[in-house]
């Protein structure tokens, strides 16, 4: 993204402002603010001009400058209309030496999720994937997912949707009532809403790059019988630009500081309570999700005592409570 076109748009939505003015405050020529304000408007954005100078009058839908445009967060967006897979992009963007960049796609047509399952990627969803080099050590990194399973759910919340975490990265949204009378999770169906599925490269002590992948359904039709979408729950359209933005503030606020991540996903947790079986790389789990623990692992109280599950496939039995 280019820091001028970006200084250029910020100026015209605080205008109008006059070409001259805009030349002498960014210190570039008249004809460069000229091709800026056409850059912008082939971007979709409504840019009017009278004797008071230039103005911005709508935003459009989608789009990388369009994302980018009042994000507070201080990342690159790269924008494209399809793409086979963002995650894949970033790390090729890692390699280069990039950092601070996120990709965006329109829809993916090679999703995919944690132990390589498909994800349905149709377009109207939000398809994006943070790339950062975070100056801690790759046993921290888990706390980056837990950070975007709640940056996703905070933001479903503020459009209206009472968007729930599945551990340890799975957004889900109830889409029936408790058949059992209980003010809690009881009997009601869940489907997904969000996935997201965190790559690293690094050494024993540090991180080179941190890629986390979202993919979350907003407004996208044709979803999995298992999946549900924000427009469906919500019942109304939602804008799928200031969503994302609010993901990548929510993420960029929280980081991987386990004092600010934790409390923040124990208050969004649907595993937490639930009895559970967790398939791990060393067996099966069953017990009683009880709490999470730095750098995000699971704890199970089991027949014999409280097992510690740092990575696993986790189902959920039933509530604790419930019959």
């Amino acid at each position: 993204m280019n820091e001028t076109r970006r200084q250029v748009l910020a100026a015209l939505a605080d205008g109008p402002v006059g070409g001259p003015t805009l030349a002498d405050e960014l210190d570039v020529s008249r004809a460069a603010v000229w091709k800026h304000v056409e850059a912008i408007r082939e971007a979709g954005f409504g840019v009017e001009s009278d004797d008071d100078g230039y103005r911005l009058t709508s935003v459009p839908a989608y789009g990388g400058l369009a994302i980018a445009h009042g994000l507070d967060a201080p990342y690159e967006i790269e924008y494209h209309e399809s793409l086979a897979s963002t995650n894949t992009r970033a790390r090729e963007l890692a390699d280069g030496g990039a950092g601070d960049v996120v990709v965006v796609a329109d829809e993916q047509t090679g999703g995919r999720g944690r132990l390589d399952r498909e994800w349905a990627a149709p377009p109207g969803g939000v398809y994006a994937s943070i790339l950062t080099r975070p100056t801690v050590p790759p046993s921290q990194v888990p706390l980056a997912t837990l950070a975007a399973a709640v940056a996703v759910t905070r933001a479903a919340r503020e459009a209206g949707v009472d968007a729930r975490i599945k551990w340890p990265n799975d957004v889900l949204v109830a889409v029936d009532e408790p058949t059992d009378g209980s003010d809690g999770d009881g009997n009601a169906e869940y489907r997904k809403l969000a996935g997201i599925l965190t790559e690293m490269e690094g050494e024993a002590d540090r991180v080179s790059w941190l890629v986390v992948g979202i993919g979350a359904n907003v407004d996208a039709d044709d979803l999995p019988p298992t999946a549900t979408s924000l427009r469906e729950r919500g019942g109304a359209d939602v804008d799928r630009r200031v969503f994302l933005q609010r993901v990548l503030e929510e993420f960029h606020d929280l980081g991987t500081d386990a004092a600010a991540v934790l409390p923040a996903w124990r208050e969004h947790a649907l595993t937490l309570g639930q009895r559970v079986r967790v398939e791990t790389p060393t067996g099966e789990v069953v017990g009683e999700a009880v709490d999470i623990e730095p750098p995000g692992a699971l704890l199970v109280e089991t027949a014999d005592g409280v097992v510690r599950v740092s990575a696993g496939d986790c189902e959920h039995l039933r509530p604790v409570d419930a019959s």
